[in-house]
């Protein structure tokens, strides 16, 4: 197992990505600390955790909320001791904005500072607390999560963007200071994952319309598909990992040969 007997927070471990990271984890020997806002959605996390043999903890906890993630951080260490991994998954785009906005002059101050504050921020304050806590053991993993459209945005969403892009910047500052404590520092830049992210999007449409919407979203992606939480998983587990035992601030891009273009050239295989 490549993370027996570790012990990982993982926020935003409630749906989508954070929950195929958290069962990704668990099925490697890893002790899971389900963090989200979503309580109920944590436990149920937390039970399949348990299925697979791990133990682990469910926190409610707002990753903007300093109080909050200060008391998430010290719930784990006085479970197990230690945090050997960091995985800043919490994030959010259409909760807080409207997708039919497509104009930076149309985008609310409120929805850009919100936006800012949980992927962003948010990012740096779980960082913040658990940091020193890696220290002591001088060994941690942290892996914070950008996306594909803070270097090459699919769509208008210059507030979601700038934040992710804010997190690439924190991730190298991170992995230049604490490399020295044997604390490696990644990023994740998922690009079209298909969760419940994009439920605003696809409101109010059919089952058709919404598989033909999905699809429309496949083909500028070299794979032909969208990505699946397991996808994203696998990646994180690289980083989280001894696999990526001399790869510090590097950022990896989880998103089916995006952002290359397809030529629409045919494909020679050699058979």
């Amino acid at each position: 197992m490549l993370l027996a007997d570790k012990v990982a927070i993982i926020t935003g471990a409630a749906g989508g990505i954070g929950r195929g990271i958290s069962l990704k984890f668990a099925a490697e020997g890893c002790d899971v600390v389900a963090a989200d806002l979503n309580l109920d959605g944590a436990n149920e996390i937390l039970n399949e955790v348990k299925k697979l043999g791990r133990d682990g903890l469910a926190v409610k906890a707002d990753v903007t909320n300093s109080v909050e993630v200060q008391a998430m951080v010290e719930k784990a260490v006085e479970k197990y001791g230690r945090i050997d991994i960091l995985v800043n998954n919490a994030g959010t785009l259409f909760d807080v904005a409207d997708p039919s906005i497509a104009s930076i002059a149309d985008i609310p101050e409120q929805a850009w500072d919100r936006l800012i504050e949980i992927n962003l921020k948010g990012c740096f304050l779980c960082s913040k607390y658990t940091v020193p806590h890696m220290k002591k053991k001088r060994y941690g993993k942290i892996v914070n999560f950008s996306t594909l459209g803070a270097i090459h945005s699919p769509s208008v969403a210059p507030h979601y963007n700038a934040a992710k892009a804010g997190v690439l910047g924190l991730t190298f500052d991170m992995a230049s200071e604490l490399g020295p404590w044997g604390i490696h520092v990644n990023a994740i830049m998922p690009g079209p994952i298909r969760t419940s992210f994009y439920d605003k999007v696809v409101v109010g449409l059919s089952d058709e319309a919404k598989e033909e919407r999905f699809k429309n979203m496949s083909k500028n992606v070299p794979l032909k598909r969208m990505g699946t939480p397991e996808d994203v998983a696998g990646a994180v587990l690289f980083f989280a990992s001894d696999l990526s035992s001399y790869v510090t601030g590097v950022q990896m891009l989880v998103a089916g040969g995006m952002p290359l273009v397809p030529s629409g050239h045919e494909v020679i295989t050699g058979d």
